[in-house]
């Protein structure tokens, strides 16, 4: 209690000496790229509580349900419009077996990955893609090229978007699902330079070759903006090989096939394996992990560096389909679950995160927080018929007029976090334009003790009024728990405005998004 004690006080937001001021020049008649809706996606892996608990509780359960997926999940999801889903996982996927999940005889199996729990297969292809219906999304499936065939992939492929002429399309309408599946992303498998396969470079790129080829779509239906898109595996943090590879077989590729995306794994874990607590941490480990973070800027222009080599048009987006903090697993949590709290800190990581790829919008035009429901950083917590929505949800929430919206070119000078020997900047910003066309700004402060004044310059553009939302809460380590769910949610802010200038006060450790119309 005394530590509890001593770390509130320290980490409070109470006074600050002074707000340091930072300009934030907008340049609002530019064109800048798209910030594709995609940025937003969501992963949900059979891992720990994932989907057993997180999504499905089985039609029979007291919990309120729709053909057995949890309503108040589904409610919260469609709340902030998620665009896809990635799904099986994750190094589940390279040892799934899609037909063990179909029909009325499911196969049980255990779980090897992830504290081998057994899998009953209970939620299967069907099952996804009717929660993914319910809360309006689309389907990123990732097909198992680590143990797996590519006959399997190519069947169930077939099993989700051929028609009813075929056999595949009737065994699908059997299932009681006559209309054919959209697969809008096709993961050619996950992680094979690790638990996918431990493959070289050069031996993953002939099979992925072959999976682009032959893991076709029968949903004829699906063009322009809903055309499916292959993923390959590439990178994992800094390595670039896979990037190499994958970029280069693709620059000499004929007719017969192709890829649309390169996939990149980029987990915030200061060492390995993850030990920081996701709880009663102090100014040490919250300084540590959003340093960490911010190395994603550095990593994406890496490897985007190595893709404008064979790619210099960008036709290959960079998709960053893992990605978050991964801390330790939560005390008196079932081993290999990977569950864990979600803390402020976390989301204003996220927020960070988001900035980096809109910042990169031009090259990652997709990314896949890890995971959506009770794994890593949750955006959704559960336990039996409770549910909370943590600090990483309600950042999605605030960010969605970044969907879609194009960015607007912002310089500023950062100033300082300093903690120890690391030293951070003071404040991010990013402006864009939703597609309404209305102006926005979205801005992080890290300073966990000092207030920030900010101030926005959009030229010649005048403002009659700058509103929004704020997170904060009262220290760095503040979460939303069953028995206080509201600890960090968003509040109302203005901004002052002055013509084609808006002053707004930003308190320490938080995001803000504002409006400036």
């Amino acid at each position: 209690m005394l530590r509890s004690l001593a770390l509130a006080a320290a980490l409070a937001i109470g006074s600050t000496a002074h707000a340091q001021d930072v300009t934030v020049t907008l340049d609002s008649d530019a064109e800048g790229h798209k910030l594709d809706k995609h940025l937003f996606g969501q992963f949900a892996e059979h891992l720990g509580e994932g989907i057993y608990g997180g999504v499905w509780v089985g039609e029979d359960s007291e919990i309120p349900n729709v053909r057995g997926i949890r309503t108040d999940v589904v409610e919260a999801l469609k709340a902030i419009r998620v665009p896809n889903v990635r799904y099986p996982g994750g190094c589940f996927a390279d040892e799934y077996h899609w037909r063990d999940g179909i029909g009325d005889d499911r196969k049980v199996t255990v779980n090897a990955n992830w504290g081998g729990a057994l899998e009953p297969n209970t939620f299967g292809t069907d099952e996804f893609y009717d929660f993914i219906e319910q809360i309006g999304a689309e389907a990123f499936i990732s097909v198992n090229v680590g143990s797996g065939t590519i006959r399997e992939a190519a069947d169930w492929m077939a099993y989700m978007t051929a028609d009813q002429q075929s056999s595949a399309g009737q065994e699908r309408a059997a299932n009681g699902h006559p209309e054919q599946y959209e697969v809008r992303f096709l993961g050619l498998g996950n992680e094979n330079w690790g638990c996918g396969g431990n493959m070289r470079p050069e031996h993953y790129v002939d099979l992925m070759k072959r999976h682009a080829r032959f893991d076709r779509n029968y949903n004829l239906s699906q063009t322009g903006e809903r055309a499916m898109e292959r993923v390959a595996v590439g990178p994992s943090d800094d390595d670039t090989r896979y990037t190499e590879a994958v970029m280069k077989t693709w620059s000499e590729r004929d007719w017969s096939w192709s890829i649309e995306g390169l996939s990149l794994h980029s987990y915030t874990v200061p060492q390995w394996p993850p030990s920081l607590p996701s709880t009663e941490f102090g100014e040490d480990d919250y300084a540590l992990i959003l340093d960490t973070t911010l190395k994603m800027d550095e990593r994406i222009a890496t490897h985007s560096a190595i893709m404008d080599k064979y790619d210099p048009e960008k036709e290959v987006a960079l998709v960053v389909d893992e990605w978050g903090v991964w801390l330790a697993e939560d005390p008196g949590t079932r081993e290999g679950f990977l569950q864990q709290q979600n803390s402020l800190r976390d989301g204003i990581l996220a927020a960070l995160n988001f900035n980096i790829f809109a910042r990169h919008g031009d090259r990652v035009r997709a990314a896949n927080i890890a995971q959506m429901v009770n794994v890593l950083q949750a955006l959704i917590l559960t336990d039996g018929p409770k549910m909370v929505l943590t600090p990483t949800y309600y950042i999605h929430q605030m960010y969605l007029p970044m969907q879609d919206a194009t960015l607007v070119p912002a310089s500023f000078e950062a100033g300082e976090y300093t903690y120890g020997d690391m030293t951070l900047p003071g404040v991010d910003a990013i402006a864009f334009r939703s597609k309404d066309g209305v102006l926005h700004t979205a801005l992080v402060n890290l300073d966990p003790h000092e207030a920030r004044e900010i101030a926005i310059d959009a030229g010649a553009r005048g403002m009659t009024r700058a509103s929004g939302q704020v997170l904060t809460g009262p220290n760095v380590n503040s979460l939303n728990t069953f028995e206080a769910p509201q600890t960090v949610v968003p509040k109302p802010i203005r901004g002052r405005v002055d013509g084609s200038r808006m002053t707004v006060t930003l308190p320490p450790k938080s995001v803000a998004i504002i409006a400036l119309q």
